[in-house]
């Protein structure tokens, strides 16, 4: 059976729904959904239309969802119905009256079973919006147990008033759309809508202060009323206090941490860099031995400098296309961590055991581990273990990622390690930009300390944070709860998968060239994928990575990693001649045409998949790939293709599309920068002094900015980083090598050749006249 949704008839009215007894209304959009399957007759649509009149009277909004469109669409129209409607009324007619014992008719049979399906859709997307049965001879006798238990009631025709029937539905509607919203954010609603003067910061006063200025004006009419009410300080006590986790704050807190399977979660408003910090700061103090992944966020080399920790670090492998990879399972061994601890110079006491170790989960390319295996076997060895699972918030609604996350208490407890995870909400589900949180799985004999937490906590967390972010933090944990967590996730993988699978059919189809994607050749089949042809293995090919432990690792088919010809995972670049598209040469073009991606890579761009991802969104990339391939068959003039890069950048006029990739890919070529690029991300590295000296004498003013030529041999006192990819290459205290300066030289050289096609190394300076760029070396 398909399904089409289409306005009822125009409706000035919307719900207007009392949060409590007593209290003020606040309006919603959302409208009753009137379902009505193709087998009601035209007889029984005039109880409806009545109804409809009723609903009408009493001020709801309404729609109808008919019998149109095609099988391919109903899902996706179903999860719109459940997620947007305030409730939904099916339609079953029952075409004969039962009088004895005996079979039911055919169509009745039909129809039923329609509806359970249709329950069954609405409910995997939906388990709290009411749906109601609406019919003439609907009876418990009649409609299977399975419907029953999953509805919100049953309305008969012609035994009820349609007036009372209509106000009995605005109460289900009231009730539902009334626990919507979590604790903080109906709190933070309410305070907003209250009307009442504010005497306390900030001072634009409820947003008033910018309606006395022409721009402030502007301001807040893009931002609008709400954003502005709702944007107060601390003195709000009703809305409780983020620094101390009271009132609705804490209530939504533990809300959110039974979402997330966790025994303590925190939010956080400053992203997961302060996430990272706080972690750090509640357990790390000056010379405790710490373990990083090396190719970790920045953030956590930072909290290795404010802690004053002794680091060792874990090596990932890594391809020749500059995909990170996995770290191998004997670097995480008791053995193999004592050997760097023995190696260290940086350590005297090589007794001292391991306070805390901290591993990227997921990284930026979509590599994760093994959490339940790495939770087992260091157990003991470290006193905490960190997950930086910024990009991995999702794992915990889907059994694809089983045993893949750091926290879940459902699973086993260490003894000894508590175990943390950090997660950006704001990347990969609904949280506005630095909405994070924190969660805690404590040992099974309780070693979690809050009350050091706490102060961790306080030392990190303005005493002024946006609330809008706390309520994101709020509200994008409550749209995981449930059913509609698990939905959401399958979503998007889904949409992830079918990305990829049409890449790889359009692939097959092209007779010349067109994009890949890296990941396992997936069967061109539809539906979600297995997990074990996402787990890396040693004998497959496609990843391009040396050293991988199989059953240990997989990528995350929600990060897609989109390649361009030019460059092999293996370092192979293509001869001259050959199609070669470097990947910032199309990022500038996808920019140029509304489509911003992620990271970009030598021959690749990093393309991300979340809840928020449309099948129109994916379809639309696809077609202006196309676009860019007609262009760089054609050589079409970029002035022409990028106006907008030409007028910032004029020396690239009346230059085709074509030759410009071909003559960038020589340069690529000529200099192996496959080769470089992984070479001084995997060489060993040397530590002369700690990270916190480093810094501590950059601030008291002892370094010299040596020119990048004259670097090879010096101790960098600032971390340098690479962007793209925006991974670290040294760290405070560590030598600078001669293949990291000829990197630097390289980077230096494409910047003045290829001006507006290249990254930036932060940490590097350039001089005020632009002679030449320095580096801040120890003295």
């Amino acid at each position: 059976m398909t399904f089409a949704l289409f306005p009822l008839r125009t409706v000035s009215a919307l719900a207007r729904v009392a949060e409590s007894p007593g209290e003020r209304t606040f309006t919603v959009s959302f409208p009753v959904t009137i379902v009505t399957p193709a087998e009601v007759p035209a007889a029984a649509q005039r109880p409806l239309r009545q109804l409809e009149d009723a609903l009408e009277r009493a001020g709801l909004e309404l729609r109808r969802f008919g019998d149109e469109g095609r099988d391919a669409e109903r899902v996706g129209m179903l999860a719109h119905v459940a997620r947007s409607s305030a409730a939904v009324l099916y339609a079953l007619r029952l075409t004969v009256r039962r009088t004895q014992e005996g079979p039911e008719e055919p169509a009745d049979v039909a129809a039923v079973r329609a509806a359970a399906e249709f329950v069954q859709t609405v409910r995997a997307h939906n388990d709290r919006v009411p749906i109601l049965l609406v019919g003439d001879q609907l009876t418990a006798r009649r409609v299977p147990q399975s419907v029953l238990s999953r509805i919100d009631g049953v309305v008969n025709a012609y035994e009820d008033t349609p007036d009372f029937v209509a106000r009995k539905i605005k109460r289900e509607v009231s009730h539902y759309i009334g626990q919507l919203a979590p604790p903080f954010f109906a709190a933070l609603m309410s305070y907003a809508g209250d009307a009442a003067y504010s005497w306390h910061c900030p001072g634009h006063s409820g947003g008033t202060a910018f309606l006395k200025s022409p721009v402030g004006t502007l301001f807040h009419d893009f931002f609008g009323e709400n954003l502005l009410r709702a944007d107060v300080c601390n003195a709000v006590e009703d809305l409780g206090q983020l620094l101390d986790h009271s009132g609705p704050i804490a209530d939504s807190e533990r809300l959110a941490a039974r979402t997330f399977r966790a025994d303590h979660l925190f939010f956080v408003t400053n992203g997961t860099s302060t996430s990272n910090k706080i972690v750090w700061n509640s357990l790390v103090g000056p010379g405790d031995i710490v373990a990083v992944d090396r190719n970790c966020h920045k953030s956590v080399l930072h909290a290795i400098i404010l802690t004053g920790a002794v680091p060792i670090y874990l090596m990932p492998t890594r391809n020749k296309a500059g995909v990170i990879g996995p770290i191998p399972r004997r670097e995480f061994t008791a053995a193999a961590l004592q050997e760097k601890i023995e190696a260290s110079p940086l350590i005297t006491d090589k007794s001292r055991p391991i306070r805390l170790l901290t591993l990227t989960q997921s990284t930026y390319d979509g590599i994760i581990y093994r959490a339940d295996e790495l939770k087992a076997s260091l157990d003991g060895v470290v006193d905490a273990l960190h997950f930086d699972e910024a990009w991995l918030p999702h794992a915990a609604f889907h059994p694809l990622y089983d045993g893949m996350h750091g926290v879940a208490k459902d699973r086993d407890r260490t003894n000894r390690t508590v175990v943390y995870a950090t997660q950006s909400t704001h990347k990969l589900l609904a949280g506005l930009s630095q909405a994070s949180q924190i969660l805690v799985q404590d040992t099974s004999a309780g070693h979690f300390d809050d009350r050091v937490f706490a102060q961790a906590y306080r030392m990190h967390t303005s005493t002024s944070p946006q609330y809008a972010i706390i309520a994101s933090c709020d509200v994008s944990a409550e749209m995981m709860a449930g059913k509609r967590g698990p939905a959401l996730v399958e979503e998007t993988i889904t949409e992830a998968m079918e990305f990829r699978r049409t890449i790889i059919r359009v692939g097959t189809e092209c007779d010349d060239w067109w994009f890949g994607v890296w990941g396992p050749d997936t069967p061109p089949r539809t539906g979600l994928p297995e997990r074990a042809e996402w787990e890396l293995t040693a004998g497959a090919g496609w990843h391009g990575f040396d050293q991988v432990d199989d059953g240990f690792t997989m990528l995350d088919p929600i990060k897609v990693t989109l390649t361009t010809p030019g460059l092999t995972v293996h370092g192979e670049f293509s001869a001259p001649g050959a199609p070669s598209i470097p990947g910032v040469v199309l990022a500038r073009y996808l920019a140029e045409h509304g489509v911003v991606v992620e990271k970009t890579g030598l021959y690749s761009l990093f393309v991300l998949f979340t809840i928020g991802i449309t099948k129109g969104r994916w379809s639309s990339l696809v077609a202006e790939l196309h676009r860019f391939k007609s262009a760089y068959d054609g050589n079409a003039t970029i002035e022409r293709l990028m106006p907008g890069f030409v007028t910032t950048f004029p020396g690239y006029a009346g230059r085709g599309l074509r030759d410009i990739c071909e003559d960038l890919h020589a340069t690529y070529r000529d200099a192996d920068l496959a080769e470089l690029t992984t070479a001084i991300y995997t060489e060993p590295v040397e530590q002369v002094v700690l990270p916190a000296d480093a810094w501590t004498a950059m601030a008291a003013g002892r370094v010299e900015h040596v020119p990048v030529e004259k670097a090879a041999g010096r101790v960098t006192a600032v971390l340098l980083t690479p962007y793209p990819p925006g991974i670290p290459l040294l760290v405070p205290g560590e030598r600078i090598s001669a293949s990291v300066v000829r990197f630097l030289r390289h980077e230096q050289i494409l910047a003045h050749r290829w001006p507006g096609f290249t990254g930036i190394t932060h940490g590097v300076v350039e001089e005020d006249d632009g002679s030449h760029r320095t580096i801040a070396c120890l003295v």
